[in-house]
Order: structure tokens, then C-alpha cells, then sequence
């Protein structure tokens, strides 16, 4: 039986646009520069759940996306977010359809933390994320993000980009032994 707790998954290749990107001994991944940063093969049979920590900083203040992929390609279609942010003393909501799942905002050239937890990515059956981070590390802004995707396929891979601004830092995905 197997010691329940979080095992590091290890990408079988990465792709990135941007300066550089690599993975790292530990299973980590580093990236510099990048304004888009694809996992290939972290999801697998292995576990139902997974969890990615990611810490860095963009060059400009923006968004931070995501989208499940498949054999190489992203998936863009049929995500559903739903938000709560709260930075001073405003907090804030909402909820939109697109075409990536929203992972939060990174402030302009200041530290970020961000905890993306996925539930059933690699079985063929809708996929649910929640994402719990900070930005901002003079104002503490905290925001808390569940999505959905509501195609029923498989995915062994995700894919990070920014809105046009690049992004420094280190992931780590483990998958959940339950």
C-alpha cells in the first residue's frame, strides 16, 4: 500500500516561449522570462488529484492562466471561473466563461505565491480546479478561484501564460495519494 500524502510528478518535457525554462533534478521546473510555460506528460493514471505550487513574479502587473492539454495541445474550450478577491479593505467577485482557467494576478515585478489544486485531470470525465494565492506582497492581496472544464477527456499536461507579460519563477506538481 502506498505512503498516503503528495509525491513530486515530473514532467516528461516542457515547452516555453520566452528566455528559458528547464526541469530541474528534483522534479521542479525554473523558468525566466516566459510568457507561456506547457507541462507535457505530469498528469498520469498514477493519481486522480493533483496539486502545482508555483512563486514568482511578471515584468507587469497581469493575469495569470492556465489550460489543460492533451498529447501536446492545449485545450481551449469550455472553462467556467469563479473568483473572490480582496486587496485593501475591498473585496471583490466574479465570474466569467473563457477560454483558459483564471489562476490569479501577479503583481509587477513583486514576489507571488499560487496554489492550483486539480481534481481529475487525467480521467476522462470533466475537470475541477481551485486555486488559492497571493500578489502584491506590499498590499497582500488573496484571491480564491474555482474553475471548470467541462469536456470529458483526458489530460496529461498543462499549460501557464501571462497576458503578454513575462513570468519568473519554480513550480512544483505532485499528484495526491489518498
Amino acid at each position: 500500500m502506498p505512503v498516503k500524502g503528495l509525491k513530486v510528478c515530473t514532467p516528461t518535457s516542457i515547452a516555453y516561449s520566452g528566455t528559458s525554462a528547464s526541469i530541474n533534478a528534483d522534479g521542479s521546473v525554473s523558468f525566466t522570462a516566459c510568457t507561456s510555460l506547457s507541462l507535457n506528460g505530469v498528469f498520469t493514471s498514477d493519481y486522480d488529484n493533483y496539486m502545482v505550487t508555483i512563486r514568482g513574479s511578471q515584468a507587469s502587473d497581469t493575469d495569470l492562466n492556465g489550460r489543460l492539454r492533451s498529447s501536446g495541445t492545449d485545450s481551449s474550450a469550455s472553462y467556467t471561473n469563479q473568483y473572490i478577491q480582496a486587496r485593501s479593505t475591498t473585496v471583490s467577485s466574479n465570474r466569467n466563461a473563457s477560454a483558459h482557467i483564471s489562476i490569479g494576478s501577479w503583481g509587477s515585478t513583486q514576489r507571488a505565491g499560487t496554489t492550483l489544486y486539480l481534481f481529475g485531470p487525467y480521467l476522462a470525465q470533466p475537470t475541477a480546479t481551485r486555486t488559492v494565492g497571493l500578489q502584491d506582497t506590499g498590499s497582500a492581496s488573496i484571491y480564491d478561484i474555482a474553475a471548470t472544464h467541462s469536456v470529458s477527456s483526458s489530460y496529461d499536461g498543462l499549460t501557464l501564460f501571462s497576458n503578454g507579460s513575462n513570468m519568473t519563477g519554480l513550480l512544483t506538481v505532485a499528484g495526491w495519494v489518498q
